[in-house]
């Protein structure tokens, strides 16, 4: 019987980065339990941004946890996604991860902040930040379907542009979802400043999705 060489040290540090994402889910669920039930269902029923949109929303212990489980996956699915649609050698080099991850993480504070001070410059701190808590659960919920698709492309299906492309639509649907219960829930106030409105939407919600296209077709 002729030995098998198997490679398995360079997903090693991919294997320990997933299962560490898993343990913020993990402890989310065991220190709020009834919380963690009603965020799984949150694309079905909107309860849960009803039930946790109160002071301090953004600073909640659970939001921080699923928040870190969703920058992660958020993080390696934007690292795997890429090489596999550019072709790119998958020697799935943690440096360029950590780069990618450090992208993501101030991208994703700047927006927030920006989001948060226009609600203080135009007077609505309230509404803003509704809004913004509204969004970042569904972008949180969606962290599950990059989880999903990371764990496929790393361990069975490693090449699967089917894959990257079956998860990127999910998440925008589940993204589109949460605009929509947003702006339901926010008309009045939508159109009474509706002008400041169309800004925010150009500057915080249409021109990060041209960077990150951008930075995908290079």
């Amino acid at each position: 019987m002729e030995p098998i060489v198997r490679t398995t040290g360079t997903i090693d540090w991919i294997t320990i980065l997933l299962f560490a994402s898993l343990v913020f889910v993990v402890v989310a669920k065991g220190l709020f339990y009834g919380r963690f039930l009603n965020f799984m269902i949150l694309p079905f029923n909107n309860k849960y941004v009803f039930m946790y949109n109160k002071k301090d929303k953004l600073r909640n212990w659970f939001h921080v946890f699923i928040t870190i489980f969703q920058l992660i996956n958020f993080s390696l699915f934007a690292y795997l996604a890429r090489n596999i649609l550019l072709d790119l050698p998958h020697d799935a080099n943690p440096l360029e991860f950590l780069i990618i991850m450090g992208f993501v993480f101030l991208f994703c504070t700047v927006k927030v902040f920006l989001q948060l001070s226009n609600g203080f410059i135009f007077g609505s701190s309230k509404p803003f930040s509704e809004i913004v808590f509204k969004k970042l659960s569904y972008l949180n919920y969606s962290g599950l379907i990059m989880f999903l698709a990371n764990v496929i492309l790393s361990f069975v299906i490693n090449d699967s542009k089917i894959v990257v492309f079956v998860a990127i639509l999910l998440i925008l649907l589940i993204n589109v979802i949460g605009w929509v219960t947003a702006l339901q829930n926010h008309q009045k106030f939508i159109a009474t400043h509706f002008f400041y409105f169309i800004l925010y939407l150009c500057a915080l919600e249409i021109a990060p999705l041209v960077i990150i296209g951008s930075y995908l077709n290079h």
